[in-house]
C-alpha cells in the first residue's frame, strides 16, 4: 500500500443560492436613489403590502457531495466532467482557496495551483518580483528560487517584460509566467485547470510536455482538468469523472473518457456545426456540420465520419467548384476534398443543395481539427467564398489501447492500419 500524498474523505461543498422575487427589488441610478429615496421606499413598502410579495428565497446547492479518493505520489490524474460537474470547486478546495462544508482533505507537501489567469500574482509587482513572491509563498528560500529563475524566464518567454508590472501583461503572458512559476518551483503537487486554453497552441504543447516531465521524470503529482480528451489521454493514466458534484468513475483514463463521451451523446447542444449569417447573399455555404462517431464533435480514430454542407445558390454556373480542407490546431492543412461536377444540379439551378462527403475510415491521429471551405468558379478562377475555422472537432484514441506505452500527442498527423511480418533471414 502507498502512503497517499492526497487523501479526500467524504468531501462536500455547499453554497447558498439567493432567488430574487420579481418586483421585490428596485434598481436605480445613484442620483435617483438620493433624490427619491423616501418616495422609493414608501412605494415599495406599499407594493409589498398590497401584492404580498414574498422576500427572496434561499436554496441550498451542493457543488460537491460525498467525494472520496486517494492519490499516490507521482501520479498524474485527470479530472473531467461537464460544465457544472464540480471540477473547479474540487480544485479550489484542494488548493485551500475555499474551505469544505463537510469532509476532510489531507495533503502531504507543497501545492502550486494554476486555476485562473493571474492566480497568485500581485498586479502592481513586476514579473521578476512575482516570481520571488510565489516562491516565498511555496516556502522556498531566495537562493532556491534564484537557481530556477533563468529556467522560469526562458520557459515563459517574457524576458523583455520581466521588469514590467504584471497588470500590463496580456492574458497569454500571464498564463505563460504563472505556469512557468508553478511548474518550476518544485512543488510536490501541481494543480492545473483549463486556464491553459488561454495560451496559444505551441505553448499548450510545451505545457503538456512539461507536466508530463513533472509527473514521470520528477516524480511529482499532477492534477489536470481539461475538456480536451486528447490532452487528458496523453498526460494521464488515471482519471476521475465527476457528474453532478459526485464521482461517477475513478479508474483508467480510456474508460473514463468513454463514459464521458457516452454522456455527451445525450446532450442536445450543437457541436461541430456552422450557420451562415441570415443576411448573407450570393452563392455561399448556408450551413455546415460534421457527424462524428461519438457525437458532440468527438471522433474516434478509424471510424466513419460525414461532412455535410448546404450550398445556397443564387447564380448557377457550370464551373462552380466546392472543396474543403481539414486543418489541425497549428493551422496546417492535413487533407483536402474536392467536388467539381459540371452536371451537378447546383451548377444549373437556383436553390439550396445538400453536399455530403463520407470518409469510411478517418485515420487522422488524435488532436483538435477544424475545416476550411472554398466555393469558386473554375473558369474565371474566382473565389466566391472562403471560410476558415469551421466546425471544430476532436479525434481521440480512447477505444484503442496500446499496452506497450500510452498514445503520445503529436507523434504524427496520420495513422494507418498495417500488417507486420517478421521473417528470419
Amino acid at each position: 500500500m502507498f502512503d497517499p500524498i492526497i487523501r479526500v474523505e467524504n468531501l462536500g461543498k455547499q453554497y447558498i443560492l439567493n432567488h430574487q422575487v420579481e418586483g421585490f427589488y428596485r434598481y436605480k441610478a445613484l442620483r435617483d436613489v438620493l433624490v427619491n429615496q423616501l418616495k422609493f421606499l414608501g412605494k415599495n413598502f406599499l407594493q409589498f403590502q398590497k401584492k404580498k410579495i414574498t422576500p427572496p428565497t434561499k436554496e441550498l446547492f451542493w457543488a460537491l457531495k460525498e467525494v472520496s479518493f486517494e492519490i499516490a505520489p507521482g501520479e498524474a490524474i485527470g479530472i473531467i466532467g461537464r460544465n457544472g460537474a464540480g471540477k473547479s470547486t474540487l480544485l479550489k478546495l484542494l488548493s485551500r482557496i475555499t474551505v469544505p462544508t463537510r469532509g476532510r482533505i489531507t495533503i502531504q507537501g507543497r501545492v502550486a495551483s494554476l486555476l485562473e489567469v493571474g492566480t497568485g500574482f500581485h498586479p502592481e509587482l513586476t514579473g521578476r518580483e512575482n516570481i520571488y513572491l510565489n516562491g516565498a509563498v511555496l516556502g522556498m528560500s531566495r537562493v532556491e528560487i534564484k537557481k530556477k529563475f533563468d529556467e522560469i524566464v526562458a520557459f515563459a518567454e517574457v524576458e523583455r517584460f520581466l521588469d514590467t508590472p504584471v497588470k500590463h501583461y496580456s492574458s497569454g503572458m500571464y498564463v505563460r509566467l504563472a505556469f512557468a512559476v508553478a511548474a518550476h518551483l518544485e512543488p510536490e503537487i501541481l494543480i492545473v485547470d483549463e486556464v491553459l486554453a488561454v495560451g496559444d497552441s505551441a505553448f499548450q504543447k510545451k505545457c503538456l510536455g512539461k507536466m508530463g516531465d513533472v509527473a514521470t521524470k520528477e516524480g511529482r503529482t499532477v492534477l489536470f482538468v481539461s475538456h480536451s480528451m486528447s490532452a487528458v489521454t496523453q498526460l494521464t493514466k488515471r482519471c476521475i469523472l465527476l457528474s453532478g458534484g459526485q464521482i461517477q468513475f475513478d479508474g483508467k483514463t480510456n474508460q473514463a473518457v468513454q463514459l464521458y463521451l457516452a454522456g455527451q451523446k445525450s446532450s442536445d447542444e450543437a457541436a461541430a456545426y456552422y450557420q451562415a449569417p441570415y443576411h448573407k447573399t450570393g452563392n455561399h455555404v448556408a450551413w455546415a456540420r460534421i457527424q462524428t462517431s461519438e457525437g458532440q464533435g468527438i471522433h474516434c480514430w478509424g471510424q466513419s465520419i460525414i461532412f455535410e454542407f448546404a450550398l445556397y445558390i443564387t447564380v448557377p454556373h457550370e464551373s462552380l467548384c466546392f472543396c474543403f480542407q481539414v486543418v489541425n490546431e497549428f493551422q496546417q492543412a492535413i487533407c483536402i476534398f474536392w467536388l467539381f461536377r459540371p452536371q451537378a444540379p447546383y451548377c444549373h439551378n437556383k436553390g439550396t443543395f445538400l453536399l455530403k462527403c463520407q470518409v469510411p475510415k478517418l485515420r487522422l491521429y488524435m488532436g483538435s481539427y477544424t475545416i476550411t471551405t472554398w466555393l469558386s468558379e473554375r473558369c474565371s478562377n474566382t473565389v466566391l467564398e472562403n471560410l476558415t475555422n469551421l466546425c471544430p472537432f476532436e479525434v481521440t484514441m480512447h477505444k484503442f489501447e496500446r499496452p506497450e506505452y500510452e498514445w503520445q500527442r503529436d507523434e504524427c498527423t496520420y495513422l494507418d492500419d498495417a500488417d507486420w511480418k517478421v521473417l528470419e533471414c
